[in-house]
């Protein structure tokens, strides 16, 4: 058993236990991601947390996220399904989201420089040539879906969920046709205080993606999520710890003094513990979407108590799309 930041409170694996002065109450973590009897988050994380972590994004393009019915599995969790309806008819929004997603790989305000002394005489030829995984060869076209998938769930994840996501893996990348190594996806929250005064309710969420965007991917990619998602559970494995080393290590070069300290807060889970939720997720051309694949999915081999978070988007024609946004990225630098 951990001790929390207070002495009236204590966190436990699996079990969240709050202390009060009229007596002990227990809020068991459910499946669903709730707190006991309660749906949804804690009442305890509605708590305003604005100017305690760094900015998040205004993301407009999640608004083409459309909530689906939930499913059940069979290990008896909730997966959140969201079609991606996208309206190819305004540009203004798609202008918008190729440049958010332009920039996970390069700001535009350090192309000229990074380009000065290539053989690419425009920003479009240097982005392809030297960041952007390739269309056609290699393993170009299976990393581009990889890293969209990512990118995409880093935005639901902030935009939906509430979490601040740190965005840093992808401008570091020695290989343009290779994923990313480390955690997917991580958010934090702070439900009070910030990274000064840690609480034992701030919480931190890792999501394992994958992409199912054309006939040569085999099996259930939700299944191969969650399996690989115990790699990112905070107790006993080191991919999430080294991730996050990473991401404070990049803030610290860059001089970002806030990112850092949020970071910071969440690397030493036995002296300051936290709430993890363990998420995967899996995106899909509706072409190859199953509802009933997705109900098969099993959480079985997971420590017990962990709390996790299945989520599902799928659209039309994805990996079109996928070309289309890198397209669009490179040339309207």
């Amino acid at each position: 058993m951990c001790r929390a930041a207070q002495a009236s409170s204590r966190l436990q694996i699996g079990t969240l236990e709050v202390g009060l002065q009229q007596g002990l109450v227990r809020h068991c973590i459910a499946a669903d991601g709730g707190y006991g009897p309660h749906q949804g988050r804690s009442p305890l994380s509605l708590q305003k947390t604005e100017g305690l972590m760094p900015p998040k994004r205004k993301i407009k393009h999640v608004a083409w996220l459309k909530l689906q019915p939930a499913l059940q599995t069979a290990s008896g969790d909730q997966v959140e399904v969201y079609e991606l309806q996208i309206d190819t008819n305004n540009k203004l929004m798609l202008k918008a989201w190729a440049k958010h997603f332009r920039e996970h790989y390069c700001l535009d305000d350090h192309i000229d420089e990074l380009m000065s002394g290539t053989p690419q005489k425009t920003r479009a030829e240097y982005l392809i040539a030297q960041k952007f995984p390739d269309a056609n060869s290699n393993f170009g076209p299976q990393t581009r879906a990889g890293d969209f998938a990512e990118i995409l769930l880093s935005d639901v994840v902030e935009s939906l969920l509430g979490y601040w996501v740190p965005r840093t893996r992808y401008r570091d990348k020695k290989v343009k046709n290779e994923s990313a190594k480390g955690t997917d996806v991580v958010g934090i929250k702070f439900h009070s205080g910030g990274p000064s005064k840690p609480s034992a309710y701030d919480a931190l969420i890792t999501v394992e993606t994958k992409a199912h965007l054309s006939k040569s991917t085999k099996g259930n990619r939700l299944q191969d999520a969650v399996d690989d998602a115990q790699k990112d559970d905070v107790l006993g494995q080191f991919r999430v710890a080294e991730s996050l080393n990473a991401m404070k290590q990049r803030f610290i070069e860059q001089g970002k003094g806030k990112e850092t300290k949020s970071v910071a807060r969440f690397q030493h889970p036995h002296k300051n513990p936290y709430i993890q939720d363990i998420g995967a997720s899996a995106l899909f051309c509706t072409t190859f979407y199953k509802d009933t694949e997705v109900a098969q999915v099993s959480t079985s081999k997971h420590r017990p108590g962990s709390r996790f978070k299945l989520i599902v988007v799928h659209g039309q024609d994805m990996m079109k799309f996928v070309h289309e946004l890198y397209d669009r990225a490179a040339n309207e630098a």
